[in-house]
C-alpha cells in the first residue's frame, strides 16, 4: 500500500507539472494586441528652410519656404549615441499639388541618448537636409519613404519610390549613393525592414497589395511575394516585426476619400494590425487584428523595451510618438 501511495503522489506531481508547462506554453503562444495610449507627444516640428530645387510648379529653388510637411520617416540610433529621424519632407503646398519638391530628406536629431528622456515637446533638432539631387545625379528627383538599417558599422538606407536604391552612411549625415537595387511596377514604395535569424525582410507597397523580398546582405534581394492583398485600398508605410514568437504587419491605408480642401486630410490615420506565424502569408485584409490611429507608422522599441508608433502630419503637423502596449 505504501509503494502505491507514493507512485499516486509521483503521478500527482507529475500531472501537475505537465499542466503548468502546458499553460507556460498557452501563455507564451497566446496571441498578443498592441494597444495605443492615445497619448501622442509631438517630438519633431519642423522648421523653415531653404529649398534646394529644382523649381517646380509652386515651388522655387534656393527660396526659403517657412513652413515644411514630413512623411513617411525613419528612427536610428546614431554613433553618437542620440536618435536621428530621416524622412520625406517638402515646402507647404497647395493641396493640388501635396506631394510636389520631395526632393530631399529631413534630418532631426534627439538632444538625449535615452529615447525615452527625449519624448517631449518638440525636443528633435533640425540637421542639414541630406540627398537633395545635388547628391543623386542620373536619378530620379523623387526620394520617398527612407528605411535605414545599421550593418558592420555603416547605415544602409533603402528608400523608392521604384527603382528601389541604396545609400550608405558612417555617421548618418554624409551619404553615398550606391545606385539601384531593384525595380518593380512604376510607383511601388515605402520599403521597411527586418532583420529575423540572419535574413532581411523587406516589405513594400505595391497595387493594391504589399510585398516581400529577402536578402543576406542588404544587396541582392530575392524576387518579390505578395504577402496580401487589399482590394478595398491602397496600402502605405508597412511595418514588419516579429513580437512574441510570431509576425505583426502594420499598414495604413489610403481609401481615396478626400475632400481637398486642407492637406491633412490627404494624410489619413487609420493603420491596421495583421499577425501571422508566416511572414509570407497575413491572410484576409478584411480581418485585421486590430486598428490603431496613426499615419505612416514606424513601430519600435526604446532602450528600455518600451514599444512605440510614430504619425506625421496627424495629430499635428510634424512626428509624434505614442506608446504601445500589448494586451
Amino acid at each position: 500500500m505504501i509503494f502505491i501511495k507514493l507512485n499516486l503522489s509521483r503521478l500527482s506531481y507529475m500531472m501537475c507539472f505537465c499542466t503548468l508547462i502546458a499553460c507556460s506554453s498557452s501563455q507564451k503562444d497566446k496571441v498578443l494586441v498592441p494597444e495605443q495610449s492615445n497619448q501622442f507627444e509631438l517630438i519633431y516640428s519642423p522648421k523653415g528652410d531653404t529649398f534646394p530645387g529644382p523649381s517646380t510648379n509652386q515651388l522655387k529653388a534656393k527660396q526659403y519656404y517657412a513652413e515644411w510637411v514630413p512623411n513617411d520617416h525613419t528612427f536610428m540610433k546614431g554613433v553618437d549615441g542620440k536618435w536621428h529621424i530621416i524622412g520625406i519632407t517638402h515646402p507647404k503646398t497647395t493641396p493640388d499639388a501635396i506631394h510636389e519638391g520631395e526632393h530631399q530628406l529631413f534630418h532631426a536629431v534627439s538632444p538625449k541618448a535615452d529615447f525615452k528622456a527625449s519624448c517631449f515637446d518638440k525636443a528633435y533638432a533640425d540637421m542639414p537636409k541630406v540627398l537633395d539631387p545635388s547628391a543623386r545625379p542620373n536619378e530620379d528627383l523623387a526620394i520617398y519613404a527612407p528605411y535605414i538599417v545599421k550593418k558592420d558599422n555603416l547605415y544602409y538606407m533603402i528608400y523608392s519610390p521604384s527603382p528601389f536604391r541604396l545609400a550608405v552612411s558612417k555617421d548618418l549625415t554624409n551619404w553615398e549613393v550606391k545606385g539601384q537595387l531593384f525595380a518593380d511596377k512604376s510607383g511601388e514604395r515605402d520599403p521597411n525592414i527586418l532583420l529575423y535569424n540572419g535574413t532581411y525582410y523587406l516589405t513594400y507597397c505595391s497595387h493594391k497589395c504589399v510585398k516581400l523580398r529577402t536578402s543576406k546582405d542588404l544587396v541582392n534581394w530575392s524576387e518579390a511575394k505578395t504577402i496580401i492583398s487589399t482590394p478595398d485600398y491602397d496600402p502605405e508605410s508597412p511595418t514588419l516585426i516579429y513580437h512574441n514568437n510570431t509576425f505583426y504587419l502594420f499598414l495604413c491605408s489610403w481609401d481615396g476619400n478626400w475632400d481637398k480642401k486642407e492637406i491633412q486630410g490627404a494624410y489619413q490615420h487609420k493603420t491596421y494590425v495583421f499577425q501571422s506565424d508566416n511572414p509570407l502569408n497575413f491572410g484576409e485584409a478584411s480581418k485585421p487584428l486590430t486598428t490603431l490611429q496613426s499615419h505612416a507608422p514606424e513601430i519600435f522599441q526604446g532602450e528600455d523595451g518600451q514599444w512605440y508608433m510614430s504619425s506625421v502630419e496627424w495629430p499635428e503637423r510634424g512626428v509624434s510618438i505614442d506608446r504601445l502596449n500589448w494586451k
